[in-house]
């Protein structure tokens, strides 16, 4: 028990810094993704043919490919086009394009589960089609999508461990290393699991603490029914 604890106390500022990359790593790609995916998702809904096919193909290139393959694409095929990324940079892209594209879908299921009549009554009053999307409908679709949007959350904390196949230092990486320099894999990766179970139950937390102060009370969104 006494060498398990002094082991752990030896791996344990190399499993802190790959932890804070994988925090990292997870913010970024939640923040670049919904970046992506709220102006995917109105393009759908309201951009027209044109545009609305383009959010459509880029929605299911990215979620009909494995993670895996959009990785590899962007750190080791771009520069064959003369586009070179660092590490870290190819990481945040690929997650963050990646997680844009389930976003858009929680997104757009929101903004076509309020009901039409509320975009004609703003239309009828005087507002701008872009003035009711942002104060009539939007408000109402983001506190919908939440519920949909945590999970894309708390599940982007345990994608990004592909990244050890491009060698960026998270968690993962860090695991493998020092599974590597010990040769003791098993409290390594038993580590590694807990820790990612960790971050999960606080990500968890987080989103149920954000939705439950979202929530209006008394306000039921009219869904539309066909």
């Amino acid at each position: 028990m006494d060498q398990m604890m002094l082991f752990l106390q030896r791996i344990g500022p190399d499993f802190w810094q790959g932890t804070l990359i994988t925090i990292r790593l997870t913010l970024v790609a939640l923040t670049l993704g919904a970046a992506l995916g709220l102006p995917t998702a109105l393009a759908r809904v309201y951009g027209g043919k044109w545009l609305s096919r383009l959010a459509v193909a880029y929605i299911e290139i990215f979620r009909g490919t494995p993670l895996l393959v959009q990785l590899f694409v962007v750190y080791y095929g771009l520069p064959d086009v003369g586009l070179t990324l660092s590490r870290f940079a190819a990481a945040y892209i690929t997650l963050g394009l990646n997680s844009g594209a389930y976003q858009a879908e929680y997104f757009r299921g929101a903004i076509q589960a309020i009901g039409a009549g509320q975009m004609t009554a703003a239309r009828a009053i005087g507002m701008s089609k872009i003035k009711a999307i942002r104060y009539i409908i939007l408000p109402q679709a983001l506190r919908l999508a939440l519920p949909a949007w945590s999970n894309e959350a708390i599940s982007m904390v345990k994608y990004t461990a592909i990244v050890f196949l491009i060698a960026v230092p998270d968690l993962m990486t860090k695991a493998k290393i020092l599974s590597s320099r010990y040769f003791n894999p098993i409290p390594v990766y038993a580590t590694v699991a807990l820790v990612y179970i960790f971050l999960v139950l606080i990500a968890t937390l987080i989103m149920r603490t954000v939705e439950r102060r979202m929530q209006t009370p008394g306000l039921e969104l009219e869904v539309e029914r066909h």
